[in-house]
C-alpha cells in the first residue's frame, strides 16, 4: 500500500530537473573515508547500474518517460573551474572519486557538445539519462497498481510508528512501515529535524527551432551544468525546450513548506539571466514555464536507506536533488532488506546510515541560509580573484564535501 498526501509525483519525484544520474550527494571520497575505498567503489557502480536499470524498466513496462541516456557535460568556464575539472579526473583515475569513465574535454570538444559562451573545457560522464520526471512517476504508479498495489492518493499521513500509520482516512496497520517523505519529512511528528526542506526552482523555454538547436548542441540530449559552486542544471526536453534549474531560493523557518514558496520571482529571473548568459543564442527566446519544489537534505548531506528490524520502521531519503536514480536504488534495497534477501545492495555503505539531527531553530534557519549564500559568495570570490575560493573550501565539510 502506498499512501500519498496529494497525487503520485506531486513532490520532488515529479518536479525535478529530469536527471537520472549516478550522482550521490556526499562525495565518494567522504564515503571512502568513512567506509573504505571498496565500499565507495561498490556504491558508485550500483548508482551507474541504476541509470541503466531505470531505462530498462521504463522500456519493459511501456512507460514513455522520454528516457535518453546521453550523459552529462559539466562545463569549465573559468580557469579555476578548469583546474578543478582536471583534478576531478585525476582523482577518478586514481580510484578516489567518481567514475573511471569520467573524461576531460578541451574547449573544442566541450563546445561541440554544448556551444556555451566562455567555455574553456569540461567534464563528460556517460552515466546520466534525461527523463520527463512526471511521466516516469505516473507511469510507475500505473504499473504497480496493475500488479495489485493499492495507491491511496489524497491521503495525508499525520503520524507513524511501529506497525501503524495514522492518516486522514484512518489508521493503517502493517508489519513494515516505510518512510519515503523526502523534503516533506519535517511535517511528521517527531521528525522535524530529520531532513531540512531546501527549495530548487526551474524555468523552461518555448520549443526551439532546429536552427536554434544546430547552434546550441545537446544532440544526444546530454544533461548539462557548469563548475560553479551554486548548483545549476539543465536538459534538452523531447519537445525541444531547455528546462533549467538551480538552487538559491531560501530555506524557510521551522522547515515550513507552502505552495507559495514554489514561486520566487527573483530566483526565476536569476535563472533566466543565468541561462542567457550561458547560451547567448537564447536572447529573444521566450520562457513559458516556471516552477519549484522542496528536496530533502540530511545534516551531513548523506542519503540513506535502512530498516530497523526491532520496530519495523524503514526509510529512504536525503537525496539532495539526486533522487531519480538514488530513490530507485533505495526502493530495490528496501525490498531486499524487508524480504531478507542477501544481496550486494544490502551491504552498500549508505544502508542503515544514521545522520544526526539538524540544529533547533533559529540555528537551522541561520545555518542553511548562510550555506546557500556562501555558495554564491564563493563564485563571486573566484570571479574576483581567479583563485579557488577559500570560503568554498571552508564550507565543503558542511555540504557533503571532504
Amino acid at each position: 500500500m502506498v499512501l500519498e498526501k496529494d497525487v503520485a509525483g506531486y513532490g520532488a519525484s515529479g518536479r525535478n530537473g529530469g536527471w537520472c544520474s549516478a550522482l550521490f550527494p556526499t562525495s565518494l571520497m567522504a564515503v571512502a573515508k568513512d567506509s573504505g575505498q571498496d565500499a565507495a567503489r561498490r556504491l558508485q557502480q550500483a548508482l551507474e547500474d541504476t541509470v541503466v536499470e531505470v531505462g530498462d524498466v521504463a522500456d519493459r513496462e511501456g512507460i514513455d518517460a522520454h528516457y535518453d541516456r546521453g550523459g552529462t557535460i559539466v562545463l569549465a568556464r573559468t580557469p579555476v573551474q578548469l583546474r578543478r575539472a582536471r583534478a576531478e579526473v585525476a582523482q577518478a583515475r586514481a580510484g578516489r572519486q567518481g567514475p573511471q569513465t569520467l573524461r576531460l574535454l578541451d574547449a573544442a570538444d566541450a563546445r561541440r557538445q554544448l556551444n556555451a559562451d566562455r567555455t574553456l573545457g569540461g567534464l563528460f560522464t556517460p552515466h546520466c539519462a534525461a527523463i520527463h520526471p512526471a511521466r516516469l512517476v505516473r507511469g510507475l504508479a500505473r504499473v504497480v497498481e496493475a500488479r495489485g498495489v493499492k495507491v491511496y492518493e489524497q491521503t495525508a499521513a499525520h503520524g507513524l510508528g511501529p506497525g501503524a500509520v495514522h492518516t486522514s482516512g484512518g489508521r493503517v496497520r502493517a508489519e513494515v512501515v516505510v518512510r519515503a517523505t523526502e523534503g516533506y519529512t519535517a511535517g511528521l511528528p517527531g521528525y522535524g529535524r530529520a531532513l531540512a526542506p531546501v527549495y530548487s526552482l526551474m524555468v523552461a523555454t518555448e520549443p526551439l527551432s532546429p536552427a536554434d538547436w544546430e547552434g546550441i548542441g545537446l544532440a544526444k540530449r546530454q544533461t548539462f551544468s557548469d563548475g560553479r559552486h551554486l548548483i545549476i542544471y539543465g536538459q534538452r526536453t523531447r519537445d525541444g525546450r531547455i528546462a533549467f534549474g538551480g538552487r538559491g531560493a531560501p530555506y524557510h523557518f521551522r522547515s515550513r513548506i507552502r505552495p507559495a514558496y514554489d514561486c520566487e520571482p527573483a530566483v526565476f529571473a536569476d535563472l533566466r539571466r543565468t541561462l542567457r548568459e550561458l547560451l547567448p543564442q537564447l536572447r529573444g527566446v521566450h520562457f513559458t514555464h516556471a516552477w519549484g519544489g522542496a528536496l530533502g537534505v540530511a545534516r551531513d548531506w548523506h542519503a540513506s536507506v535502512g530498516l530497523d528490524r526491532g520496530t519495523g520502521l524503514a526509510w529512504g531519503g536525503g537525496y539532495v536533488g539526486d533522487g531519480v536514480g538514488t530513490s530507485n536504488l533505495a526502493g530495490r534495497t528496501l525490498a531486499d532488506l524487508i524480504s531478507g534477501a542477501d544481496t550486494e545492495r544490502v551491504s552498500l555503505p549508505w544502508v542503515n546510515h544514521r545522520s544526526r539531527a539538524w540544529e533547533p531553530e533559529p540555528l537551522r534557519w541561520l545555518g542553511v541560509n548562510l550555506g546557500l549564500r556562501a555558495m554564491s559568495l564563493a563564485d563571486a570570490e573566484e570571479a574576483r580573484t581567479g583563485r579557488p575560493s577559500t570560503l568554498a573550501r571552508a564550507i565543503a565539510p558542511l555540504v557533503g564535501g571532504h
